[in-house]
């Protein structure tokens, strides 16, 4: 077989790549734009605008993120027996530009009330993030209020003017959460036709770079690299541009560019979809036009998919609480199924494969549950614990999510540089020892942060120096992980499970998502009127957990680096058989 050059290639080319790669580079940076934008968001605005807990806060983030990579499976799917990846993107791109949109609709907001003899006051923030300053609203006028030490009095600013006395201890007031039931629903309808849309989109959008480059392409990594960088670029740029807008200005500005930005990358695909050359066509036009049910088609019925991922996605993220349980079982049945299919379908070198893929998927889990505390338990602390000016500015929480693609851009060239490196003088590290290496540095990086808590008295502000290095390590075991399980999943996976060995590295990274979800309820703080009242024992929360969580990543990873030669063995296996069959 022939290696496919440049020259063989009929593709007109930018930067010597097909330039269909750059369409692909731009509607992905504008749909990743549009998530990190709204998933920077997103716990600040459960917590102050609809003024969920913490914990219940926490879990439907987890349900969410964790919806939109199980769901991915569905829209692979299709796409490949009848839709084409092209129709499923421009499908997947008009469902989110409506799910954005529609979280811009925000509404008054939720009503915290407070009762206090007998009487109703309303508690409210003037602004947005952990800035906005909390006050009380009765009918006489409004005072600003705080909470002393350990948050047992509230203090009254200006008593006089709401007829409230200087300090009320708790126990002598009840609050409850009055919400709009209308802006509730249209919270989980838009979280869940997003889930949609990125079912439809996400998987078909790579599977399409990949179909840009013939077999033996010298100049498939180097495309994968480019379109990498457009992941993260639209997530630097959003973190930035919405965080300000969303936190600043209003919380239905940082989602309306968020939208804005998903219907860029719509018009970006549909404009220029001719550069593709064809690719990502549906298998089989007759097929997809052939009739199901009088004028009902197959296309409308794949269509007609995304309203019933949309209706169980609203279902389980009202019942946030049994998401996690739902794919630990689902984790647990897959996990039996796939090793059935290794002993009785797989032998040899693909069984050792499939026992390697499956190991990958697994691994990962540790490492993004950690990793994904980033939007949770950590943008909170960030926004309620950080002090948070640099050079005079009080800088918005969500805005530091951008640290993690900053870095990336930084440092992913000096580790793939240090990969080659060490291969020359044959000391890289295998792909289970990297692997290690990634969940040991994600647990360090909480050490880091404790070290920075520990730094200043109980309560007080922790250092914003400590958020950039705890971004920084856990970018560097990122970089140990993601690109090296995303390329050992796709060469152990037998010729016959391609796609299911994909499927599966996704499913266990939704199951991750929602294990995030729960871990960052253990650090959840309580709130009045969307405001921390004690800092004391909320810091001291998340250095018992932080600390707990970094030890039991650290032993996770030693006992990984432990397997590491049973997977080792299993990868030689493989690849000694695909040498043989050549």
């Amino acid at each position: 077989m022939t290696e496919t050059t440049i020259e063989d290639s009929q593709d007109k080319t930018i930067l010597g790549h097909p330039r269909g790669l750059f369409v692909l580079f731009f509607a992905e940076m504008w749909e990743r734009f549009s998530y990190y934008g709204m998933r920077g968001l997103l716990i600040l605005y459960l917590t102050q605008h609809f003024l969920f807990s913490d914990h219940k806060s926490s879990l439907i983030y987890g349900a969410y993120v964790s919806l939109v990579y199980v769901m991915g499976i569905v829209g692979g799917i299709l796409a490949d027996r009848y839709l084409g990846k092209r129709k499923a993107i421009i499908f997947g791109a008009v469902l989110l530009t409506i799910g954005h949109f529609g979280m811009a609709f925000e509404g008054s907001g939720s009503k915290q009330i407070m009762t206090y003899s007998g009487a109703e006051y309303e508690l409210k923030l003037d602004g947005r993030g952990g800035d906005a300053i909390p006050y009380v609203l009765s009918e006489t006028g409004r005072s600003d209020i705080s909470y002393d030490e350990g948050g047992s009095m509230m203090v009254i600013a200006d008593s006089a003017q709401v007829g409230l006395p200087e300090t009320i201890a708790r126990e002598d007031y009840t609050t409850s959460v009055v919400q709009e039931d209308l802006y509730v629903n249209i919270l989980y309808l838009s979280l869940a036709i997003i889930i949609a849309g990125v079912a439809f989109l996400k998987p078909n959008i790579s599977a399409i770079v990949g179909d840009l480059y013939g077999i033996g392409d010298v100049r498939r990594d180097s495309g994968f690299t480019i379109f990498y960088m457009g992941i993260n670029l639209g997530s630097f740029i959003a973190s930035f541009a919405c965080g300000i807008l969303g936190i600043v200005y209003g919380w239905k500005y940082g989602f309306g560019l968020a939208g804005i930005g998903m219907l860029l990358g719509l018009v970006t695909f549909i404009g220029f979809k001719g550069w593709l050359n064809g690719k990502g066509e549906a298998p089989s036009e007759t097929k997809l036009k052939q009739s199901v049910l009088g004028p009902i088609n197959v296309e409308m019925l794949c269509y007609a998919s995304a309203v019933i991922i949309a209706i169980l996605a609203i279902w389980l993220i009202k019942n946030a609480e049994i998401v996690a349980p739902l794919m630990g079982i689902v984790g647990i049945v897959t996990f039996i199924a796939l090793l059935a299919y290794a002993f009785f379908k797989l032998e040899g070198g693909e069984r050792s494969g499939m026992f390697a893929v499956m190991y990958f998927a697994l691994a990962q889990i540790p490492f993004w549950s950690l990793f994904e505390q980033a939007a949770s338990s950590l943008n909170l602390f960030t926004d309620r614990l950080v002090d948070r000016t640099i050079l005079g500015w009080n800088v918005p929480a969500p805005v530091f999510q951008a640290l993690n693609a900053g870095f990336i851009f930084l440092f992913a060239p000096l580790i793939a540089w240090m990969w080659i490196f060490l291969a020359k003088r044959k000391l890289e590290p295998s792909a289970p020892v990297k692997f290690a290496i990634g969940v040991f540095l994600v647990a360090v990086g909480f050490l880091v942060l404790v070290a920075g808590m520990k730094l200043t008295g109980p309560g007080a502000m922790t250092g914003v120096l400590f958020i950039f290095l705890v971004y920084w390590v856990h970018t560097m075991g990122e970089l140990f992980i993601s690109p090296v399980g995303l390329s050992a999943t796709t060469k152990m996976a037998p010729l016959t499970a391609a796609a299911l060995a994909m499927s599966v590295w996704f499913l266990y990274t939704g199951l991750s998502n929602s294990l995030a979800g729960v871990i960052a309820t253990m650090a959840g703080a309580e709130t009045i009127g969307g405001q921390m009242v004690d800092a004391v024992t909320a810091k001291a929360t998340y250095e018992a957990v932080y600390t707990k969580l970094a030890y039991v990543g650290m032993g996770i990873g030693v006992a990984m680096l432990a397997m590491g030669p049973l997977v080792k063995k299993w990868m030689r296996e493989k690849e000694e058989s695909q040498i043989a069959d050549t």
